[in-house]
């Protein structure tokens, strides 16, 4: 892509879906990229790293 922008920000989402395929894909080796990302991507919602899951 053209552009002389600078590195994106790594939100706290893309850190936690990292680490998540990662750990689904050890646990899961036969499970498809589209069945793990779909798993990790559902546990999100209520995952403590979700800022949104934050108590005020």
């Amino acid at each position: 892509a053209a552009g002389g922008g600078g590195k994106k920000k790594t939100t706290p989402y893309n850190v936690y879906m990292k680490t998540e395929l990662a750990h689904l894909k050890e646990k899961f080796p036969d499970m498809p990229h589209k069945e793990r990302f779909k798993t990790a991507a559902t546990s999100w919602a209520t995952a403590p790293a979700n800022p949104k899951n934050k108590k005020e």
